[in-house]
């Protein structure tokens, strides 16, 4: 079997974490995303847009999680690549995002070269895991993972009193517990 030597376009990515961190940019260069703000739904949506170009299969769980999967020529469980595009109080322009950018990138290197993978390759946005705006951090994949009980997390409240259920609701991305991917399930 003959090898084939792939470049990620670094550029692209650069010109990507730049894009991003227009969503929330702060006065010195860094990033204001809390999590379910109009910032974040931004960044989602762009994210969304991105990965359907791809042709990926994008889902949003019932957390907010954002799950965009390019098939593989077998039916198996998916590589997971990602992390989260929310931020604490003027953060850093590559916490998070850079994870979820990587694996964008990966995908879009694949589909640059007609490559599609053997296995599935999914990229992943979990929601609020710096708990900048709702207590406790790794919200979401605590939930996921069984470490938090949904109903608490639904119930937890910003400054403003706002829950975390209704600002997931606000900005559109509640979305269904079938679409979490979970260990032995391709999504």
């Amino acid at each position: 079997m003959q090898t084939q030597k792939l470049l990620v376009n670094g550029e692209r990515l650069k010109k990507e974490l730049e894009t991003f961190a227009n969503f929330g940019r702060t006065p010195n260069n860094g990033v204001t995303r809390l999590a379910l703000s109009e910032e974040d739904r931004l960044a989602r949506d762009y994210f969304c847009k991105c990965c359907d170009q791809l042709g990926m299969n994008v889902k949003v769980d019932d957390m907010g999680s954002i799950w965009a999967t390019l098939p593989g020529v077998e039916d198996k469980p998916p590589i997971v690549i990602g992390s989260h595009l929310d931020t604490v109080k003027k953060g850093g322009r590559f916490d998070g995002v850079l994870g979820v950018l990587a694996g964008l990138e990966v995908v879009r290197t694949l589909v640059d070269h007609n490559i599609k993978p053997r296995i599935p390759i999914t990229i992943v946005n979990i929601t609020n895991e710096e708990g900048a705006r709702f207590e406790p951090s790794m919200m979401a994949s605590g939930v996921i993972s069984g470490k938090f009980n949904k109903e608490v997390m639904m119930r937890k409240q910003d400054k403003d009193g706002v829950t975390f259920e209704e600002a997931l609701n606000e900005i559109n991305y509640a979305g269904d517990i079938r679409n979490r991917c979970e260990e032995g399930t391709a999504s």
